[in-house]
């Protein structure tokens, strides 16, 4: 699958932007380490819902229902944790040949 240049990620939180914002601003240095250029926007699950991405990473407590919305769907415990998202990102970016 094609990629969008810059990738496309959208950070999700269940009701309110608080932790979708933390998260995003993760996000952000994380794929940076990783050498990918992203456009990363932050949202709430229902907004996100209908929103295109490349990438999706939240809570995994709602990443159930974003599966099938983006081709790599993501879940993080800590949204302070740079270091663990990037590692959690390396994978499913090598498979889908976005890294």
């Amino acid at each position: 699958m094609a990629r969008s240049n810059p990738l496309t990620v959208l950070t999700v939180c269940g009701v309110g932007m608080g932790s979708s914002l933390i998260l995003k601003m993760t996000a952000e240095g994380a794929l940076s380490d990783l050498g990918v250029q992203a456009r990363v926007e932050n949202a709430d699950l229902t907004t996100a819902r209908g929103m295109a991405a490349d990438v999706v990473i939240g809570q995994g407590m709602h990443m159930g229902e974003m599966e099938g919305t983006a081709p790599v769907v993501v879940a993080v415990d800590d949204f302070l944790d740079r270091d663990g998202l990037a590692r959690e990102l390396r994978g499913p970016l090598e498979e889908q040949g976005w890294l």
